[in-house]
């Protein structure tokens, strides 16, 4: 079955529940979806609306044979394929591999339905969402003081 066709049901659904859904994807035959809200989801949210989709899908006659449902919440680094997944990290670091294999990474500046700008670092490049091979968002780890360090400095 095409994740397409479960978008809008799975998003309205979502929505009453005060959620974003950010992705659904097949893998044989499991289905991930993945979900989000304003300061993240946490694992009792995750299980209580995991009971509220598995029922919604079990009363559609399009989704066939037997499958495993896993929701989850995107994660610090997440896969971007849509269009509204790059207007909502606009801002964040990403990586873009375009179809030609280039790889760019830095910071989204812009995104429409029609391509996305990056900033890698002083250079502004535009990329194509048709161009987009695979794209995902970075977490980049900032370095601070060493926890003893602080713990020395706190006690004098």
């Amino acid at each position: 079955m095409n994740e397409a066709v479960l978008w809008d049901p799975l998003e309205r659904y979502l929505a009453a529940e005060g959620l974003r859904l950010d992705d659904v994807e097949w893998f044989g035959r499991v289905l991930r979806v993945l979900i989000d809200a304003e300061g993240g989801v946490d694992v009792g949210r995750i299980s209580d609306v995991t009971s509220g989709i598995s029922r919604l899908l079990d009363a559609r006659d399009d989704v066939e044979g037997p499958y495993t449902l896993e929701v989850s919440s995107p994660g610090l680094e997440r896969k971007l394929r849509r269009p509204g997944q790059f207007l909502a990290s606009i801002g964040r670091d990403i990586e873009v591999t375009s179809v030609g294999g280039d790889t760019v990474r830095g910071t989204l500046r812009e995104a429409d339905e029609n391509a996305c700008v990056i900033d890698d670092g002083g250079l502004t490049v535009t990329i194509s969402m048709d161009d987009i091979k695979a794209a995902k968002t970075v977490f980049r780890w900032e370095r601070g003081a060493k926890p003893g360090k602080q713990r020395k400095e706190a006690s004098r």
